[in-house]
């Protein structure tokens, strides 16, 4: 079987495990049923997820003009804390970004390498956990816009981690933690202004992975440098491959490449 398309981050379904979907233009694969399969992944061009055209990818599949132009790739996205709808102030489409912004946030508490603490909005719960190869995760506060989720997640990474060892959540070097616990200890840090918004549901959110064999020794496929690669699919975890000679593909780092995949 063939299929080419457009690299974007994979669709997921929040079962027991997660089921994995890439969406192409015209057909979509179900990644779960690849698994224990030789996979073939061909670089074929680049089309960047704003204007289309064949122009080197810069970042999150964007060509380097649409990712300082595009209202969906501003900074308030990748730090909260600058979002500024909220005060009818544009960054670069405010009618965008009042959409984006002005809904109901959640800071959280993830689980994949260690307890990080993140932002998301509502509408992304569980996908963020997932994409992020979390365990386990469970929510702090919910916001009614992103910019009270930012300064939250501000407040608190003084004290928890904001990041993810990606290697060490696809060897699955993972701890289980008592999130409750966690949460409960950040609450005194929360800003005054946010204090009100504190969740009070004390449930952790339990996610299995698709994975048959963890890697030991990681080795990162870049598709710019090694244009084809084949191998066993042994699971899936985050938004990574996971092959069975410890070879691992980030799928959402590599959005904005046309890709031709072989199934054997």
């Amino acid at each position: 079987m063939q299929y080419q398309g457009v690299l974007t981050k994979m669709q997921t379904e929040h079962e027991n495990p997660i089921q994995y979907y890439l969406v192409f233009e015209d057909d979509f694969i179900h990644v779960n049923q690849l698994l224990d399969k030789k996979v073939t992944i061909a670089f074929e061009k680049y089309q960047c997820l704003a204007c289309g055209e064949n122009k080197k990818i810069f970042r999150q599949g964007y060509c380097y003009d649409d990712f300082y132009n595009q209202p969906q790739v501003g900074d308030w996205v990748m730090r909260p804390e600058l979002s500024t709808a909220h005060l009818g102030v544009e960054d670069r489409d405010l009618e965008f970004e009042k959409k984006a912004q002005l809904q109901p946030h959640i800071v959280y508490l993830a689980n994949s390498s260690n307890v990080k603490v993140g932002v998301t909005r509502k509408s992304q719960v569980p996908t963020r956990w997932i994409d992020q190869g979390a365990h386990e995760a469970i929510e702090i506060v919910e916001v009614p816009n992103r910019y009270l989720a930012g300064i939250t997640e501000v407040a608190l990474k003084e004290h928890v981690a904001d990041k993810t060892n990606w290697r060490t959540m696809l060897k699955n070097e993972i701890v289980d933690e008592d999130l409750i616990e966690f949460k409960n200890k950040l609450r005194g840090f929360i800003p005054d202004e946010v204090k009100e918004y504190f969740v009070e549901n004390q449930k952790e959110t339990e996610i299995k992975f698709p994975v048959l064999q963890y890697p030991e020794k990681l080795k990162s496929l870049n598709l710019e440098k090694t244009p084809e690669f084949s191998g066993v699919l042994k699971g899936i975890k985050g938004q990574y491959l996971i092959f069975e000679d410890n070879t691992v593909f980030n799928v959402r780092n590599n959005e904005g490449l046309v890709v031709q995949l072989t199934i054997v």
